[in-house]
């Protein structure tokens, strides 16, 4: 695996490369597909990471564990044709988040078996974020709690790495997973001294607990460069706000990991990168990316197709009615506004319901009928407008399998368009 091609990322950009790499946040398998399909047509690694919410050793919300996913993304692989040579596995938010409602203790000992699962299972991009307080814990936790943790953690998966050697991220101004539940007004950057002071207390807890050698291949950390999306808006990123942070890089050994880029513009990914932000976080936009293309092709349905039982969108509505546990939380206001989140919102939280059995019937459904027919013109430009073009220049079939996977793999073009290349590892 390439993973320790992402140890170059800082030299290289202190010789003057700024390349990066996307790290695809997802369990969808569409999304997983249509990274992997790209990586091996553009001759690229692809970075693949699953949460602790997510994938964890007592199964997470999709039921998997660290093996699994990995068994998941290597069946995709091979279906896909990708070279696994060029598969790099990470844990995102690696830390006690699943278990915070239980005292530090317990949550810590589920967290350090999370930790082994994970590097037990070949992930070799790793990050810690002990940064949550538990439910015996001060708020806010301070920093010093959450580098001892973090280095604990980091102790645990060096005793279960083999072979390559792992490589972590760290941070404590860490963003919401999945975007944040209101709308975003303002936010903070971080700023230079604190980014320092974010190393240099992790490298210190690093050495108590007996990992410095560990901290040398810390590649990231995690800082808010001023993006981040809610359920009705998006931030953008803006340089000259980051500027005085952007300047921390010319004296740390390491680059920084940029969480919550969904839906920004492929101008501001493309500055994020040249700035420093060489690992961008992607996973929501991606999948609603999907859902658009899926709605599409369900209003393309009602017309072809008028005779037809039920459409996906009367589905999806019954599914997550039928469990509002995803999004009753996340989704303020009346009746008929929780609908339209439930359905168009930037979070996404629909995406959790793409596995559960009537939805996956119901896609499946509106997938056959189709079929491998051709879609008419027209209405592609109606519905799925953003796919005209390459279907009238022939890059895309005007089928409903093709268009949906055209959809995902447009927007990690645009990732892919942005961070370039990875450095080449010449040692």
């Amino acid at each position: 695996m390439p993973a320790s091609q992402l140890l170059l990322l800082s030299a290289a950009r202190h010789a003057g490369h700024l390349g990066g790499i996307t790290s695809v946040c997802s369990a969808h398998p569409e999304v997983i597909g249509a990274a992997l399909g790209l990586g091996r047509a553009e001759g690229k690694s692809v970075l693949i990471e699953a949460t602790c919410n997510q994938v964890n050793h007592e199964g997470g919300y999709t039921g998997m564990r660290p093996a699994d996913f990995r068994r998941f993304v290597e069946r995709i692989a091979a279906e896909e044709s990708f070279d696994l040579s060029g598969l790099i596995l990470g844990g995102d938010h690696l830390g006690p988040n699943p278990w915070k409602a239980l005292p530090a203790a317990e949550a810590m000992a589920k967290a350090e078996a999370m930790v082994a699962a994970y590097v037990a299972a070949g992930f070799k991009k790793i990050h810690l974020d002990a940064s949550m307080s538990c439910a015996d814990d001060p708020t806010p936790l301070p920093d010093a709690t959450i580098a001892a943790r973090s280095a604990r953690l980091a102790a645990v998966a060096e005793r279960h790495a083999t072979g390559e050697a792992l490589v972590y991220v760290i941070g404590t101004e860490v963003p919401i997973p999945g975007g944040a539940l209101e709308q975003v007004e303002h936010l903070v950057v971080t700023s230079a001294a604190a980014a320092q002071a974010t190393v240099d207390i992790h490298r210190a807890a690093f050495a108590s607990a007996g990992v410095s050698a560990a901290f040398g291949r810390v590649i990231g950390l995690v800082v808010q460069p001023g993006v981040e999306f809610g359920n009705e808006n998006v931030v953008a990123y803006v340089p000259a706000a980051a500027q005085g942070l952007v300047v921390a890089l010319e004296s740390l050994p390491l680059v920084f990991e940029a969480h919550s880029t969904d839906y920004q513009t492929p101008e501001a990914l493309r500055a994020l990168v040249r700035d420093g932000f060489a690992i961008l976080k992607v996973g929501p936009g991606l999948t609603f990316a999907l859902r658009e293309a899926l709605y599409g092709l369900d209003h393309i349905a009602d017309l072809l197709f008028p005779a037809r039982a039920e459409s996906l969108r009367a589905a999806m509505e019954r599914v997550m009615l039928n469990a509002p546990k995803h999004w009753a939380s996340y989704y303020p206001g009346s009746p008929d506004h929780q609908h339209l989140q439930r359905h168009f919102s930037y979070s996404d939280r629909i995406r959790y319901y793409w596995t559960e059995g009537d939805a996956v019937q119901a896609i499946s459904d509106l997938l056959a009928l189709f079929g491998d027919r051709p879609i008419p013109e027209p209405l592609i430009s109606q519905h799925l407008g953003a796919a005209y073009g390459d279907v009238m220049q022939g890059r895309v079939a005007p089928t409903a399998r093709a268009l949906l996977r055209a959809a995902v793999t447009r927007m990690l073009t645009v990732y892919s368009a942005a961070c370039g290349e990875l450095p080449p590892d010449r040692r």
